[in-house]
């Protein structure tokens, strides 16, 4: 199954290699651990609504030593910036992932 990942990385190569060179000097930066640059993110793309991203880096966040409830912080704090956007698209969908649902 093709992703739109995969059609990015085909369509635009260039600016794909590019996006990931941003990524890897993004994971460099020593402001913050891995774990709460992950926590971060999944935070903003939770106030987006984008849970495919949400469920991605759950996973990573997981990995990296994130607790059920630190993810579950990260996407509940969205409620301040945009009310239930974040909590209703995306909460449930980072809570199984965590769980391995």
């Amino acid at each position: 199954m093709k992703t739109t990942l995969d059609t990015f990385q085909h369509e635009a190569p260039e600016v794909a290699k590019a996006f990931d060179g941003l990524i890897d000097a993004l994971k460099s930066t020593t402001g913050m651990d891995a774990k709460t640059k992950q926590l971060v993110y999944i935070g903003i793309k939770s106030s987006l609504g984008d849970s495919t991203a949400v469920f991605f880096h759950v996973k990573m966040a997981k990995q990296l030593g994130a607790s059920r409830d630190e993810i579950k912080d990260a996407i509940l704090i969205t409620l301040t910036v945009c009310g239930l956007k974040g909590v209703s698209t995306c909460l449930q969908t980072a809570m199984e992932a965590y769980d391995g649902i």
